[in-house]
């Protein structure tokens, strides 16, 4: 698609992905786990509202569970589309067909102290580099660059492309972003929290989060 010129005051749908199995967790749903004291979806939530510069307009939970539990954090609920728990595009799927607004932000709901001006980097670099889509890169363990991809700003017109993946059986975000026009913003200055982008997959990572955050 032809990414059309972009006013960093261009409204935002935020939504935050809490549709997943949860299978490392041994299947709990991992938005409404409680570290210390507060569902993680809220911990997003927060985040999002916390966001330098110009906040969403509307914020979103894409949950395929317990929907009436996250209905009550005060926020519109969107199923996948497609059945089967088939990943974080199909979230992206949901955002995109329920969003009034011409840009979605997506975050996963298990990565509490994601960067506070992550939505202020993702939209400087899709107006520069005049693309479809921008997603979060930060440094892993070993200091080796990773794509951060379901940190994603996205224009609603990728609609069809995503839908039509999905129907193809394409699941990872990586592979359909390569297909458009895609700016990588790298989280990798010497002010940026390098742990900004930890997620929790395991109760031991929930433990140790804790036990940090305590200190």
């Amino acid at each position: 698609m032809t990414a059309p010129t972009l006013g960093l005051a261009e409204p935002v749908t935020a939504l935050v992905l809490a549709g997943g199995r949860g299978s490392r967790m041994g299947g709990v749903d991992k938005g409404l786990l409680r570290v210390q004291g507060a569902p993680l979806v809220q911990w997003a939530l927060q985040r999002l509202r916390a966001q330098a510069g110009v906040a969403p307009v509307e914020m979103a939970i894409n949950a395929n569970r317990q929907l009436a539990d996250y209905a009550a954090f005060g926020v519109p609920v969107w199923p996948d589309p497609v059945p089967g728990f088939v990943g974080p595009l199909a979230g992206f799927a949901a955002g995109l067909q329920h969003c009034r607004t011409p840009l979605l932000l997506t975050v996963p709901c298990d990565v509490p102290q994601f960067p506070l001006d992550l939505l202020l980097r993702l939209r400087q670099a899709l107006r520069q580099e005049q693309a479809d889509l921008a997603l979060a890169a930060a440094p892993d363990e070993a200091g080796a660059t990773r794509w951060q991809p379901v940190f994603c700003l996205l224009r609603t017109g990728l609609r069809q492309s995503l839908l039509d993946s999905l129907e193809q059986g394409e699941c990872k975000v990586q592979h359909w972003a390569r297909k458009h026009r895609c700016a990588v913003v790298n989280f990798d200055a010497a002010t940026d929290d390098p742990l900004a982008f930890r997620n929790l997959n395991t109760p031991e990572q929930v433990r140790a989060l804790e036990a940090e955050r305590a200190d």
